[in-house]
């Protein structure tokens, strides 16, 4: 086949709908297949192109066996309503423009986040009377509600009659987790239209590794501290003022010997940054965006990893990725999350959990982990181990792979 697949974000950019995309096409090239990713000029977080891009209407290139098109988009910082509308909306309009372009089109995959590049995808699959594919990654726009982005009102009952007409027009749905598919079955998704390709981890690149010395002295962290690590975007979803209220706890209980680390870019980063500075938690430390390949390292620095989402229903049903990169690094995980990735720790029994946003529970399950080193070794090994068998990406680019065979093969009988 030849799957074009349109995705606001793409590597170099190395947040996860990126790193998903980017590992689904180039193990769908190894098996023979061509793939044309849609995206734009990368930029993420800060709206900045990076270094030998340009933001020009039409760009190409080929990573690891996958021809990128890029377009022009209007570039905002991942902050601030009108300016990421029309960052989303110029995406849009862009991508419905080239799309024609790319020829020889079996399928279309779609993407979110966010919203406009699955809308995108409908009109490209229709004009060439090829299936159409919703990837659904973020349940709009029940998700920026939920973070306070945008309140209830015109705006979003119109986006709501949006997202069921884009519900509608795909030929088949693939979301990242079964509480997605439960959300999307409860909004009049039929049951058979949906399958559940999980998020994962490159275990190639994500493997574990004794801490390096120089790297925790290159990161401020003294060589005796216990570190716990957030890797992600630092974005009003993440609520990591938790980790902030808990180092200010472990700081007033004398407990000098905690550090957190928190890597990353995002809207609230600079917010966080002037909390501590004001605060003056020394023990919380900020790296800024670090290319991807360097994350491994970063993350065998520390002793703990923390996944953390703020208190919300909807944030129940995510499995996010950076659970799996965190496991197959064999960290125990403190899980600030309910629901479906709460589920997914306890049974592997890699990690300590507590309700989001609690500060006291994130305090205890430090200072347990801290205090019984071969507990959190062993909570480790059972993360790798949990991940290889069920999370392992190429296995599950071949599984999503044999999906949009079908919905082909469907689509050409029909």
């Amino acid at each position: 086949m030849h799957i074009l697949f349109l995705s606001h974000y793409f590597v170099p950019e190395n947040n996860a709908p990126a790193a998903r995309v980017h590992a689904m096409s180039r193990e769908w090239v190894r098996l023979g297949h061509r793939v044309t990713v849609l995206t734009c000029a990368p930029n993420v977080p800060a709206g900045v192109v990076y270094e030998g891009y340009r933001n020009r209407p039409l760009q190409q290139e080929w990573i690891d066996g996958v021809r990128v098109v890029r377009v022009w988009t209007y570039l905002a910082a991942n902050s601030g309503r009108l300016r990421r509308g029309l960052n989303f909306l110029s995406y849009f309009g862009s991508a419905t423009l080239a799309a024609p372009l790319v020829r020889d089109v079996d399928l279309v995959v779609a993407t979110s986040p966010q919203f406009f590049a699955g809308w995108a995808g409908a009109p490209a699959a229709l004009s060439r009377r090829v299936p159409f594919v919703l990837e659904i990654r973020d349940l709009w726009p029940a998700s920026i509600t939920a973070v306070g982005a945008l309140p209830p009102g015109r705006i979003v009952g119109a986006l709501e009659l949006l997202e069921r007409a884009l519900y509608r027009s795909a030929d088949h749905i693939v979301a990242v987790g079964d509480g997605y598919r439960d959300q999307l079955v409860a909004r009049g998704v039929p049951a058979s239209k949906v399958d559940v390709i999980t998020n994962g981890v490159d275990t190639d690149l994500f493997t574990p590794r004794p801490a390096d010395p120089a790297v925790r002295a290159r990161l401020g962290l003294p060589a005796d501290a216990f570190v716990v690590v957030f890797a992600g975007t630092i974005g009003m979803a993440s609520g990591l003022d938790v980790a902030l209220r808990a180092a200010h706890r472990l700081k007033e209980a004398g407990r000098d010997d905690v550090r957190f680390l928190l890597v990353g870019d995002g809207a609230v980063r600079a917010e966080l940054e002037e909390s501590v500075r004001a605060q003056g938690l020394e023990n919380v430390l900020f790296t800024g965006l670090v290319p991807r390949h360097t994350l491994p390292d970063i993350l065998a620095a520390g002793d703990a990893c923390l996944v953390h989402f703020r208190r919300d229903e909807l944030f129940a049903t995510i499995l996010p990725s950076k659970l799996f990169e965190d496991a197959a690094m064999e960290r125990p995980i403190l899980l600030g999350f309910e629901g479906h990735a709460r589920r997914l720790v306890e049974e592997a029994g890699c990690g300590i959990a507590f309700a989001p946003e609690d500060d006291a529970g994130l305090v205890a399950g430090i200072e347990r982990l801290a205090a019984d080193p071969e507990t959190a070794r062993r909570m480790g090994e059972n993360g790798r181990r949990h991940v290889l068998a069920r999370f392992d990406r190429r296995e599950l680019a071949r599984r999503y792979l044999a999906v949009l065979q079908r919905v082909r093969s469907e689509h050409g009988r029909r």
